[in-house]
């Protein structure tokens, strides 16, 4: 690993976590079940649950590492192995912009979940924020061997993307103090959101 991916291991992944978690956690259902779809080792899915013992999550990934902290399945990149609207939410965080599809993982996503899907992902309105991103993606990610196409989208092609789908944005979120300052100033920005996604109405009690 080279200096900057350790850097980024010890002090930076740690907090991007605990943050992360903070802020999907609260846009869940109440007692959901939830897919997180390249899910990584599953540590974020971990967290999540620390906070919200009344979910039941697994995961998904193209990659399924040796030791993972929740149960996961590997899965194409493409087609969730999933029923239709077999699970209550779906989770796409910093996974959107892998894919060799993003849409067709939107549609799947959609079709699997029953009331919300949440995204964590990056809007990118430029040459500096496009070479920002880069760096970000290849700093955490190269070392496990993760996909890098780079697929960053404007905030105009995410409008397009979510009216392809039909989920309605309920929530979106920039303001994520992923980083301390100073790192904030160049990492942070409005280069990430979170964003809550209406998918079909919650069920109504009997």
């Amino acid at each position: 690993m080279s200096l900057v991916g350790g850097l980024h291991a010890r002090h930076i992944f740690p907090r991007r976590i605990r943050v992360l978690a903070g802020h999907i956690a609260p846009l869940l259902p109440f007692a959901a079940s939830v897919l997180d779809v390249g899910c990584g080792d599953g540590l974020l899915g971990h967290t999540i649950l620390d906070q919200r013992p009344d979910l039941t999550l697994t995961g998904v990934d193209v990659l399924v590492r040796p030791e993972t902290h929740l149960p996961v399945q590997h899965f194409d990149g493409f087609t969730l192995p999933q029923a239709d609207a077999s699970v209550d939410a779906v989770l796409f965080v910093d996974v959107l912009h892998h894919a060799d599809d993003p849409i067709r993982l939107l549609v799947e996503g959609a079709r699997v979940a029953r009331q919300a899907i949440i995204i964590k992902d990056h809007v990118q309105a430029g040459w500096l924020d496009r070479q920002t991103l880069r760096l970000m993606d290849w700093t955490g990610n190269a070392a496990h061997g993760v996909a890098l196409p780079y697929n960053y989208w404007s905030a105009k092609e995410w409008t397009l993307a979510l009216q392809r789908i039909g989920a309605a944005i309920e929530s979106w979120n920039t303001e994520l103090g992923l980083y301390p300052w100073p790192a904030s100033v160049l990492f942070g920005r409005s280069l990430h959101f979170v964003a809550r996604l209406g998918t079909r109405p919650a069920p109504r009690p009997t």
